[in-house]
Parts: structure tokens; sequence; C-alpha cells
């Protein structure tokens, strides 16, 4: 196979351009972009006419193999990295767990295990805190400088499995603004759910809509505004993720009017499905199962309007997939125990193309800033990922806007029984995949090697984009 490829006739799109260009690659690296450059004999020619050539999706947001709810997540690095690939993803930074009283390196080395010999493209990890003492102090300046994890997760919900206290969130922020990393937080009242949890299960809610009904927008419009406002007592910087309603996208949109380092990802499934899907009969509303939940059809739009406007700045899958049949029927008669988690590692790209840029809601640009160069910037990748430039990683998706085609469990790659989005119409679609030089998707076939994908160490924190002047944080009022 040869080292040197040169893609022509293609559309190069940038999170800031768009034109047309060849681009040579040797060694894994993009050597030349230009018109009319010329191959010698060792080079393979791409054709890439009538089709957008893109950098590489990056997924801020994957759980791979992963344990949850006394079963394990159906897609580890193997086939999700696979299925992420076919959807035009080149780079995914999963959540690593930890265990209170357990080394961090330990937890980290263990996702470590879990990743090689099957990632077939390329990966990070963020990693979960759960609690602050001298061990996890002493642990963190390795964790960034040596490891190259310099984003920390926080879960705000899940009380008694995953939750931690706000004294645990806000020395994580301080923590992170003197070493230079990135704080996460899942932003949901953890306290109040698990007290609505208990309260439906006993009056015999048990159905999979209550998982919503227990978890109103109101909860996460509240923790999101708490977090941010700990964000801003620390200086610090803060990205919540899967955001999903009105009340939590006004509270990034005001802190962030206000100066402060906040930043929002939202997922596709938030932006095209809403609460109705959990109300099915025969428990197939245990398929729309997550948290936070699907919301009211009227948030979504809320969404996409934060994407465009830049107060929502990147798209995660949060893909966390288990099989409706023999995981999802865990909570058969109980709600509270249905696993929480979709398929969406293979679909992201495509539905922000199809439903943002050919309806007219995002811009070809921003699809790209969206789906990968913005995530690039805050995870510690840029340059080396999320642009097309001379000298970074050839992580490159040829992507065709004429190829239209109907999502569905029977043709996906994804290692799960169902789709989240069975029967959805997309417009567009990737056809050929390189990481790093390499194929590994090829005329829409997987062309990969399980394990050819590496471990990316990862930047600190730095935030590209400057915020308008900092206001006090006594100046920040309301709910």
């Amino acid at each position: 196979m040869s080292t040197r490829k040169l893609i022509r006739n293609g559309m190069l799109v940038t999170a800031s351009d768009t034109f047309e260009a060849d681009i040579y690659i040797e060694n894994g690296k993009i050597v030349q972009i230009g018109m009319g450059l010329v191959p010698d004999e060792r080079t393979e020619v791409v054709d890439a006419s009538g089709c957008y050539v893109i950098p590489g999706g990056i997924d801020p947001h994957t759980h791979l193999d992963m344990p949850f709810g006394g079963t394990v997540t159906a897609d580890d690095f193997a086939t999700g990295t696979a299925a992420a690939a076919f959807g035009g993803t080149t780079t995914v930074i999963d959540f690593c767990l930890t265990q209170k009283g357990r080394p961090l390196l330990e937890s980290l080395q263990e996702w470590h295990t879990k990743a090689e010999g099957k990632a077939a493209i390329d990966y990070g990890f963020h990693l979960m805190i759960g609690e602050m003492n001298d061990q996890v102090l002493e642990e963190l300046p390795q964790i960034i400088e040596e490891e190259g994890v310099s984003s920390f997760k926080v879960f705000m919900a899940y009380k008694n499995q995953f939750q931690a206290d706000d004294g645990i969130l806000f020395q994580t922020l301080q923590k992170a603004k003197e070493y230079g990393a990135l704080v996460m937080v899942h932003a949901e009242n953890g306290d109040v759910i698990d007290l609505l949890v208990r309260q439906a299960l006993a009056d015999g809610r048990t159905e999979p809509i209550h998982h919503a009904l227990t978890r109103p927008s109101m909860l996460e419009g509240e923790a999101t505004g708490r977090a941010a406002r700990l964000a801003a007592l620390a200086d610090s910087q803060l990205y919540v993720v899967h955001v999903t309603c009105a009340e939590a996208v006004e509270q990034i949109a005001r802190m962030r009017d206000m100066g402060y380092r906040i930043w929002g990802e939202t997922c596709p499934q938030y932006l095209t499905l809403d609460q109705s899907k959990m109300n099915q009969p025969d428990f197939e509303g245990a398929k729309y199962v997550w948290s936070p939940p699907l919301r009211e059809a009227p948030h979504q739009e809320v969404l996409w309007n934060a994407l465009k406007s830049g107060q929502l700045q990147t798209i995660g899958s949060d893909h966390c997939s288990f099989n409706f049949k023999g995981q999802k029927d865990l909570g058969r008669d109980d709600f509270s125990k249905i696993p929480n988690g979709g398929p969406v590692i293979e679909d992201r790209l495509s539905i922000l193309y199809s439903e943002g840029v050919m309806k007219g809601r995002i811009s070809l640009n921003q699809w790209v800033d969206l789906c990968s160069t913005r995530a690039s910037k805050l995870f510690g990748l840029f340059p080396q990922k999320g642009t097309l430039a001379v000298g970074t990683d050839a992580d490159i998706v040829i992507f065709d806007p004429s190829i239209s085609r109907v999502i569905s469990a029977a043709t996906h790659h994804m290692n799960v029984d169902y789709s989240a989005f069975e029967g959805m119409q997309v417009q567009g679609c990737p056809v050929t995949v390189l990481c790093r030089g390499e194929y590994v998707i090829r005329d829409r076939q997987f062309a990969g090697v399980a394990g050819a994908g590496r471990y990316v160490k990862r930047e600190k924190y730095d935030a590209d984009a400057p915020l308008p002047v900092k206001q006090p944080v006594t100046a920040v009022n309301g709910g």
C-alpha cells in the first residue's frame, strides 16, 4: 500500500474556508495543498469528484466497553471505532471511569487495555473525577503532563453511583485552572432526580416514559447554571456535555455573554428526536432511555439556533450502546433499571449535514467546526487534527453529498440490535475515510485494521476564541 496519496478534484471544506484544491499525503501527513498537483509513479491518485473533502470527525463524547447498570456496552473499541469510521469520525475521546480509593493511573491503564489492539482509529481519554483527596491531587499533574489527559469529567447526577458533590466539582475546577485542564460536567440535579424516581416507583409508574418525567429540563437548567457559576467563581473553564434543553442553553449563553469560559455540546439525538419516542407501547420506549432524556419537540429549534449562533460549540455522539434484547429489558418492570444510553457514533456527521446544512440551519463551515475543529481546539488536538493544512495528520473524509440513504439497524455497523434513528432518510454520506493517510473506509467498505488506531496524548486546555471582557461573578443573578 502506497504511503503517498493524492486526493484530486474535491471541494475542500474547513471551519473557515471552502475551496477547490488537491491534497498530497505522505507518511501520514498532509505535505502539500494546491491546484494541479502532479503525482509520481509511487503515488496513488484518489478521485474526489463531486465530493467534499473535510478533516476527519472528532467525537469528543463516547462510552466504549463501559460497565453500567449491571451490564457492559455492546460496542467495544473494535466495533465502536469501526462504526465511527463508517460515519466519518477518525478520532474519539472516550470516558475513563474511576473508582473511589483506586489510583487514577490504574483506571487509566484499564482503559488503555480496553483500546489497545482493537481501535481502528485514533483515540484519547477523558478521566472521571469522583473524589478529591491527597492521592488524587498528587496524581493530577502526571495525568496531564505525562499521560496527555487534559480533561476531567464530573457527574452531577447518578446519585450513589457516579455523582460528586459541589465541593468536589469546585475543587476540580480550581485544579483545572491551576494545571491547564478542561472540566466537563454531566449537568442534572441528581439529588432531586433520585427523589422523583423513588416517588414514581412507589406510585407504580414503571414505564420508560417516566425516565423522562423524573428528569425534567428544569433540573438540567438548574445544574448547568450552578456548575457555570462555580466555574466563574474558580475563574476556571467548563464544558457542559450533552445539552438538551432551552433552560441549559440559556444558562450557558448568559455566562458566555458575561465573558466566562463556558462551552456547550449537544448531540444528534436531541436535535432530531423528541420525548414521544419514550411513550411507545410494548416497552419500545426503552430504546430511547438515556440521560439527560429526550425533551419535547420545541427544544430542538432552540438547540439548532444555539449551534448557529455559537452558544453551543460542539457535537458529540454520547454513544453508549445497549441491545434492546438482553440489556435494555433489564428494566422492563422498572424504568430506573434500564441501562442508559443509545447507539449514535455512526450517524453523527450525516445527520448534522442532512438536518443542519441541507435545511439551512447551519453552514457548511459550521458543520466542520461543530463535528471536528472546535473539539480539536478545546481538547488539545489542534492543529495536529481537526483541520486540513500542511503538516497536519492526514485524517481526511471524502463526503459525497449526492448519496441518500435510510438509517437502519439492518445496515449499520454498530454492534447493537436497533437504531435510534430507524427509518430516517439522510442526505450525504462518507465514502472514503483516511486516518493518518491510511484507509479505514474505502468506497464505503471497511479497509482498516483493528489495532491500527493510536492513543493521542493531548495538550493542555487552550481556548482559541477570545471571549468578552469578564464581569464580576457577583453580577450573576437568577437561576
